[in-house]
Formats: C-alpha cells, sequence, structure tokens
C-alpha cells in the first residue's frame, strides 16, 4: 500500500507492474491473511497501526480478485482502469502533432509489440497491456535466475523505454503540463 501509493505518484508504469505482482503475492498466499501477515506485512519496517492500514489494503484486494473471478489470473478492475487511462493517452499523443518523439518512440516498438502478439496469440489483448506482460514477465524469469536471449533483450530494452516515455507524458497530464493540439 505504501509503495503502491508512492509508484503511483511517481511512475504510472512501475505502480501497475508493482500491482499485478501484489496480484500475483496474493494468489502465492492462496488469499490468506494469516499467511500474508506472516510472510508479507511482518516484513514492513512499520508502526503496529501502519501494518493494520497495509493489511485492510490486502483484504480489499484479496475481496475485489474474489468477487471480480481473477483468483488463477487475470486483473482486477483497478488494474484494468490503469491499462484503459493508459490507452486513451497513449492515443492523444498519437494525434498529436506536438508529440512527434512519442509517435517515433511507438512506431519503434511496434515491431516487437507485433511480434509478441503473435508468440502469445494475444491479438484481442490492448498493446500497452501486451508491453506491460513482457516486462513483468522478463522481471519474473529475472527473478528466477532464467536466462534472456539478447533478442529478447533488444525488445525489452525498446519496449520499456517507451513506457518510460508514457509514464513521463501521464505524469505531465496528471500536473495539467501536458499540452496536446488534437488534430
Amino acid at each position: 500500500m505504501i509503495i503502491a501509493r508512492q509508484k503511483r505518484k511517481e511512475n504510472i508504469c512501475e505502480y501497475l507492474l508493482y500491482m499485478w505482482q501484489v496480484e500475483d503475492l496474493i494468489r502465492a498466499n492462496h488469499f490468506d491473511m494469516d499467511e500474508i501477515r506472516k510472510n508479507v506485512i511482518s516484513r514492513y519496517d512499520q508502526p503496529d497501526e501502519v501494518k493494520e492500514e497495509i493489511a485492510r489494503w490486502y483484504e480489499e484486494l484479496i475481496d475485489m480478485m474474489r468477487s471480480e473471478g481473477v483468483k488463477e489470473s487475470g486483473h482486477i478492475q483497478l488494474n484494468k482502469n490503469v491499462i484503459i487511462a493508459l490507452t486513451d493517452l497513449h492515443l492523444r499523443l498519437l494525434k498529436s502533432p506536438k508529440e512527434m518523439i512519442y509517435g517515433a518512440a511507438y512506431y519503434k516498438t511496434l515491431p516487437y509489440i507485433v511480434q509478441l502478439r503473435a508468440k502469445s496469440g494475444g491479438n484481442d489483448v490492448p498493446e500497452l497491456e501486451t508491453c506491460f506482460t513482457a516486462v513483468y514477465g522478463y522481471l519474473m524469469l529475472r527473478m528466477q535466475g532464467k536466462e534472456i536471449s539478447p533478442e529478447t533483450m533488444e525488445g525489452l530494452k525498446q519496449i520499456s523505454s517507451f513506457l518510460a516515455l508514457l509514464a513521463d507524458k501521464y505524469r505531465a497530464d496528471m500536473n495539467g503540463e501536458l499540452e496536446l493540439e488534437d488534430e
């Protein structure tokens, strides 16, 4: 909760990846608050009242995951809404003649997105979600100590660079600093 709050303010893309990790953490702990308290919350160096607030946050997420039917896989609507907001901004950026650098970064990334979608069969998945899935998959492979091919690393570097640019644009938009001309 503390990390999520901070990441949401600083970098929306890191926030989303963190929230996906939290969903998987809840799954790994079998939706059991006793396990989450022992394996996750106990590790926070926080006063007891903050730990209780964190526990309530996890309980709310567990309730959302159960009620939204994403116990085995998938993402809660809260996280889907981030993808929707980012996609909306992405489309506005692509339309704007002021955002040629963003457009160039997107078109440089597009071949990797197409390649990933072809491999996964996820043509109905939003492009940005494909990017996040690739980065999240890479993070999971790294945590498992698995090797990543140079070709995959090249694609991930481009996707990560593109998402970093999108995160900067999102922050600017949220702060009222982004001026787009819609044409």
